[in-house]
């Protein structure tokens, strides 16, 4: 890592130059900045994920009920279906319905779902989840779930901060040496009409 290489330039030398010490100076801080604050700005991160997750796991327990339906009939491919989000990408193994189903509320509720019924038959039974009021809905997201996002989460943020004070760290030091160089271009020029000639300097 270059803010690590930076620190060469704390070193005694008497060429050393007062930008060489402030780029060590940049170097110093930030590695600092990397190895302690980004560790603490994704564990602040990962927290606070972590909780607002699990209240949300919390609520969707609450609020999303597993109920048994009934299938009625088979359907043919043409028909609208209640879909279940939380298994939409194996849609093409699932078979169409016609089922009723009690909500949690009472209510009876009749329509298309879908179903991993490999041979649906009137009669037969499955689960699928809804809200209090029947409607078909994604399966409530579970607490090591919820874990796994908040960890990635603050894992993220470690990263995007660190990228971030490497990349100021860059800025600030790629600046100094445009500087620098437009100071040498500006010398050179004063020095040029006379860079060469017989008796100069004396």
């Amino acid at each position: 890592m270059r803010a690590i290489r930076g620190l060469w330039r704390w070193r005694r030398n008497p060429l050393r130059r007062a930008t060489d010490l402030v780029e060590a100076w940049l170097a110093l801080v930030a590695l600092v900045l990397i190895a302690v604050a980004a560790p603490v700005l994704g564990s602040v991160v990962g927290a606070a994920a972590q909780g607002v997750l699990q209240r949300s796991v919390r609520q969707q327990h609450h609020d999303r009920h597993l109920v048994t339906v009934t299938v009625v009939r088979r359907l043919g491919g043409g028909t609208p279906v209640e879909t279940d989000p939380d298994v939409a990408g194996v849609r093409d193994s699932r078979s169409r319905v016609l089922a009723d189903w009690t909500a949690p509320d009472g209510s009876r509720h009749e329509g298309p779902v879908l179903t991993t019924l490999k041979s649906p038959h009137r009669g037969d039974h499955f689960d699928v989840w809804t809200d209090r009021q029947g409607l078909i809905t994604a399966r409530p997201l579970d607490s090591a779930t919820a874990s796994t996002h908040a960890v990635l989460a603050g894992f993220g943020a470690a990263l995007l901060a660190a990228g971030l004070v490497e990349g100021g760290r860059r800025m600030i030091v790629w600046r100094m040496v445009r500087r620098r160089y437009a100071r040498w271009d500006q010398a050179w020029e004063r020095a040029g009409p006379d860079w060469g000639k017989a008796g100069t300097g004396s």
